[in-house]
């Protein structure tokens, strides 16, 4: 499937700006299953200097960029094409048993085993806690396969919360969404990742976006036209396994990969530091369209 994708976002500020800087995590990943053949980042006001792009600690495209003039609005689009297979998952049952993951990860010093563990520990928006270990424990009795535990926590997350875009923000802490059992995909993907940290396991956060139109005679998922979230899980000779538990599905060739980290805070599509605007408004746009 080839998609071409347009995000765009669009910052009024009540106050004028005089000056701003800005990073943005915009630019799909290259992955075995995804390969982009185009980018393109537009600003306005258009800065006055060359955006300078990097590579994060996560392996994330990052662009950041100056503007050093007055402003009352920002706007960031990013339009980037790319082609996405689908790729075979390894089988569910044939994974080790999620104890032997656990306890194999610490002495797992090859370059993958120690990029594993670090999503291992707490981050930032992801803490492990004993009541979110005992609502995973369900999931994971002694001896279970791996991705079959993991499947399984996923489907319950998926039916024991609800997709609820107005009832929580981008700060809402896990232990929140967890009470109220309402939230956006978000909430849904550190839930999980804080349910298998709690349990010792590595999980880690991925961000991106849906395909627009669903497939002939399928539903359309959750998500759709907006930034997208699911999560990792940690197969050891393997490599990382993907889960939505949003749309409860293992993500194939409708999930474009934008970039991964510990949570959402590794990831933000854009973060600034300005000074003066006051409070803003922000509009987002998504379009995922499939062309080929």
């Amino acid at each position: 499937m080839i998609y071409r994708v347009r995000h765009q976002t669009i910052y009024d500020y009540v106050e004028p700006v005089s000056v701003s800087h800005h990073v943005v995590r915009l630019t799909p990943r290259d992955l075995p299953g995804q390969r982009r053949t185009s980018t393109a980042l537009s600003v306005w006001p258009v800065p006055p200097f060359h955006a300078a792009t990097h590579i994060d600690f996560f392996g994330n495209t990052v662009t950041s960029f100056t503007l050093p003039e007055s402003h009352s609005r920002l706007s960031v689009e990013a339009t980037s094409e790319l082609e996405v297979h689908a790729l075979t998952p390894p089988p569910i049952a044939e994974s080790p048993a999620w104890e032997t993951v656990r306890d194999t990860v610490a002495g797992d010093h090859s370059p993958e085993g120690l990029e594993a563990y670090q999503f291992v520990f707490d981050s930032i928006r992801v803490s492990a806690k004993p009541e979110l270990a005992a609502y995973a424990r369900a999931s994971f009795p002694q001896g279970r396969p791996l991705l079959e535990a993991v499947n399984d926590l996923t489907d319950r997350i998926h039916h024991d919360f609800r997709f609820d875009a107005k009832a929580t923000e981008v700060t809402t802490p896990v232990e929140t969404f967890f009470e109220k059992r309402r939230g956006v995909c978000q909430d849904f993907s550190h839930l999980q990742i804080a349910c298998m940290r709690s349990l010792g396991l590595p999980a880690r956060y991925v961000s991106g976006y849906l395909r627009t139109f669903p497939p002939a005679g399928r539903p359309r998922l959750v998500g759709s036209d907006a930034s997208h979230a699911w999560c990792s899980a940690w197969y050891p000779g393997f490599g990382w396994v993907d889960f939505d538990p949003t749309n409860n599905c293992v993500p194939s060739d409708g999930h474009i990969t934008l970039a991964w980290g510990r949570d959402y805070s590794d990831v933000s599509p854009i973060r600034g530091v300005l000074l003066g605007g006051a409070k803003h408004t922000l509009k987002v746009g998504v379009d995922v369209m499939p062309i080929g």
